[in-house]
């Protein structure tokens, strides 16, 4: 009889958390997830996002993998997802979408936001380029403006982005690249002319944490980032991070300063990640004894979905 009764109390417990889990992540809205610099949708079965839209339809998400040019201007990218936005929203018949984007996905996702409030419901900016970059900075110091030099790295530069594209199975010419402008949207100047221009989710001054979660444009805002350089041994692209990540004399994820990442509601800004384990790169290769990142998803997912979103 016991048994018979502790039988019972699993299955009560159980099933309704069977029956949840393929609704934890179902927002109001599509989530549209946006890649940063040299970034793609899959190159041969591996996404960007490694795993991560995976997780969020089995939870119930609707999600898309938004197509804008791994290397352009804040604004030419975000022009760029503003309409992919619009096919997004034909397809699924849906209002709005909830946008969540990576490290320069953040200020794509904050132009369309603010250019296009009406189509968007959230922005969410990971490991976000809000307020520049060290590692940008340094480039575009050590290039003169219309040099041979500056000419010369962007032709080499755009062709590396050009590749990625036709790897990903994107044509070059339907998202045309312009490294000099990417290099100049990320950096410190080039962030704070545009947040000057695109304001809603910005804190009062670098390193707060008092941007509105509800701007007045009608647009939550959110952000997170990691706060570690060298996570994992195993992960060959963390001595890379470790380098880059000496041009700050602050706490960052390699190539974003924390203080940077800030946007919206700061969820948190020092997960124990590097700028790729926040989309659970390199092949999910991240810090053994902090939070999946993929978890951090699928549990804004639900945030989302909670604010009726």
């Amino acid at each position: 009889m016991k048994k018979l009764t502790l039988l019972l109390t699993l299955v009560l417990v159980l099933v309704p958390m069977q029956a949840l889990s393929g609704t934890y992540a179902k927002t109001k809205y599509p989530i549209v997830l946006v890649h940063g610099l040299f970034g793609f949708d899959d190159i041969l079965f591996v996404d960007y996002f490694y795993k991560v839209p995976h997780k969020l339809t089995r939870n119930g998400a609707q999600v898309y993998i938004a197509e804008v040019a791994p290397a352009n201007s804040t604004e030419v990218r975000g022009e760029q997802l503003l309409q992919y936005i619009d096919e997004v929203l034909a397809l699924s018949g849906a209002e709005k979408v909830n946008i969540i984007g990576h490290s320069h996905g953040g200020p794509t996702a904050r132009y369309a936001a603010s250019v296009a409030p009406d189509k968007v419901a959230s922005v969410t900016s990971v490991g976000g380029v809000n307020w520049g970059s060290a590692v940008a900075d340094m480039l575009r110091n050590g290039l003169a403006e219309d040099s041979i030099q500056e000419g010369t790295v962007g032709l080499v530069v755009d062709a590396f982005a050009n590749v990625i594209e036709l790897a990903s199975g994107s044509d070059p010419r339907d998202q045309p690249t312009d490294a000099v402008e990417a290099l100049n949207s990320l950096s410190t100047n080039g962030t704070l002319a545009f947040n000057r221009r695109y304001p809603e989710g910005m804190p009062s001054a670098y390193c707060r944490n008092d941007g509105k979660m509800l701007a007045e444009n009608g647009v939550h805002y959110f952000s997170w980032s990691g706060g570690r350089t060298y996570t994992n041994a195993l992960d060959v692209v963390d001595p890379f991070l470790a380098i880059t990540g000496l041009a700050f004399n602050e706490p960052n994820d390699g190539l974003v300063s924390t203080c940077s990442s800030h946007l919206g509601k700061v969820l948190k800004d020092n997960y124990k990640m590097n700028h790729l384990d926040e989309v659970n790169q390199s092949f999910g290769i991240t810090h053994w004894f902090e939070t999946n990142p993929v978890d951090v998803f699928v549990r804004q997912a639900n945030r989302l979905k909670s604010l009726g979103l």
